[in-house]
């Protein structure tokens, strides 16, 4: 089996903001793939098809390793078979990262799903989210896309679906 999941903070202040470009990656990626409704399991809101797991924690972005070390441990998935999507200030909105075998660099919830998995041998798309703010990286996080942003946003989001579909 493999797991992918994308990171964000569960509940309607948190939608389409920069911190729950993981959940979006993730929406987008189950319509296109036809995967069924999510449904809660493990922390988490979950679709799986074929051999694939689609995750949601709700478990909010710092805690995000108790839904990842609950599913993986439940469906029995080595940390290599994992593929975390998540929200990155490091790189140019719109743009992707492909890494793998890294550090946190920071980032709480990945910082979480390392710690509690034991390893960091899991492979990440890292979505950007930097447009060069003079604010404090937990407000820029919870902010939502601008729609010039929106437009490289939606572009990333179908090239990360791309990406996945053929992991």
């Amino acid at each position: 089996m493999k797991l992918i999941v994308g990171l964000g903070n569960c509940g309607k202040k948190y939608e389409k903001t920069r911190h729950n470009y993981g959940f979006s990656v993730i929406d987008e990626f189950a319509k296109r793939n036809n995967f069924p409704k999510f449904k809660p399991a493990l922390f988490s809101l979950l679709s799986i098809k074929d051999d694939v797991i689609l995750a949601k924690p709700q478990t909010y972005m710092n805690n995000s390793g108790k839904a990842v070390k609950a599913i993986a441990d439940y469906y029995k998935i080595e940390p290599e078979n994992i593929i975390i999507v998540h929200d990155d200030a490091d790189i140019d909105i719109g743009k992707i990262k492909e890494d793998e075998n890294r550090g946190s660099a920071g980032h709480n919830g990945i910082k979480s799903i390392i710690n509690l998995l034991g390893t960091k041998n899991f492979k990440r798309l890292r979505m950007g989210i930097n447009n060069s703010f003079d604010s404090p990286l937990e407000d820029i996080v919870l902010k939502k896309f601008n729609k010039e942003e929106e437009i490289l946003v939606s572009k990333a989001i179908n090239e990360a679906c791309s990406i996945l579909e053929k992991k």
